[in-house]
Formats: C-alpha cells, structure tokens, sequence
C-alpha cells in the first residue's frame, strides 16, 4: 500500500495551501478552529507559532508551505518571566523537525527594499534577498543561535506573489508575469524559498 503524502500549511488563514499538490492538506494558524471552515477537524491545530511548537509529529509532512507569515515572526522577544526567545529561529527549527526526510520547505515573503515589507504594521521580521543563507549549507551562519536544522537551498529568488498563488501554471507563463511586474509595475516584493530537509531516515 502507497502512504499518502502530506503537507501543512503555516498560517493557513481559513482556506490552507497545498503547492505540491499532495494528498492531505493540513493547516495550523492562531486563528479558532470555527474560522477555518474549510478543512477538517483532524487536519487543522491552533497554534501561537511565535510561542508554541508546531503541534504535529516529527518526520509527519512532505512539504511545508509559508505564505506570507515569516514576516509575522519576530526575531527576538522577551517573555513575562524575563528570559528571552527567538521565535524566528525557532520557527525554522520546528519546520525541519515536521519534516520527513528528503521533505520541502517553500516560503512566500514580502522583502527588504519592496515597500509591501514594511507597509503593514504587523511586519516584525523583514526578510531580504540574503536571509536565506542563514539556514541553508553545511554549516549555516544561524548555527550560533540555536539553529540545528541541515537545510539545502533549491532556490531563492524574487518574484510576484501571484505566481505562488498558481503553482501549476507553465513556467512560460510564471515568466511573463515575473518580467510585467519587474519592468512594468513596482517591481518583483516577494522572496521565494524552497529548502530540502537532509536528514537521514531515522532522524
């Protein structure tokens, strides 16, 4: 029998993503699970995700997604009890520990000069074209804070947050709407990432 294949959405809102197009869909937000009435009890936790765990089992998803949420993660607070926390490193944690091995982590991010990083007042973590690097290679640089994730790059890239919203449309076409809104429009606002989780079976 063929195991179905999973994937979680982070900050799913009510409607969570599937980019890859695999069996299962499962989303985890702050929102109550009444919001989110388009996917099943089972599949969907509630979650402070600047505080808490992701609230699924190790080695649990093929894919994990984050569509504009990064950003809403800060990089340092200080808790009521006095000690600090870096829920942003955390974070990255938490998402190569859901991971199965061999799984992807794709990331959708508005980005540092674009003004859509800053315009929204809940924007905490801005995110540029070199954040990446801290979480990818043999010896990634956020190591020193606490990151023990082994992540390889696909890619990292600017483009439109559009081409995320269809990711089964004919690169051909992702293209066409890369270079309308490098050219024509604002400009390209969003980071794109896909890590590799390399970690072996029994991890």
């Amino acid at each position: 029998m063929i195991a179905r294949t999973r994937h979680l959405d982070l900050g799913c809102g009510p409607i969570p993503r599937n980019p890859y197009g695999r069996d299962e869909t499962y989303g985890c937000d702050i929102l109550p699970l009444e919001v989110n009435i388009k996917i099943s009890n089972n599949n969907y936790r509630q979650a402070n995700l600047i505080l808490e765990s992701i609230p699924f089992p190790d080695n649990h998803f093929d894919s994990v997604s984050a569509f504009d949420f990064l950003e809403h993660v800060p990089r340092y607070v200080v808790l009521s009890s006095g000690a600090s926390a870096a829920p942003f490193i955390n974070l990255m944690n938490e998402i190569f520990r859901v991971l199965k091995p061999g799984g992807v982590f794709f990331a959708s991010t508005p980005a540092y000069p674009h003004s859509a990083a800053f315009s929204d007042p809940t924007h905490v973590n801005i995110i540029t074209d070199q954040t990446h690097r801290y979480f990818v290679g043999v010896n990634p640089t956020a190591r020193i804070y606490g990151f023990v994730g082994n992540f390889q790059l696909n890619y990292s890239r600017w483009d439109t947050p559009h081409n995320a919203d269809y990711p089964f449309e004919s690169w051909p076409r992702k293209f066409f709407r890369r270079m309308h809104r490098r050219i024509l429009r604002d400009g390209l606002s969003h980071m794109f990432w896909e890590f590799i989780a390399k970690k072996s079976t029994g991890a």
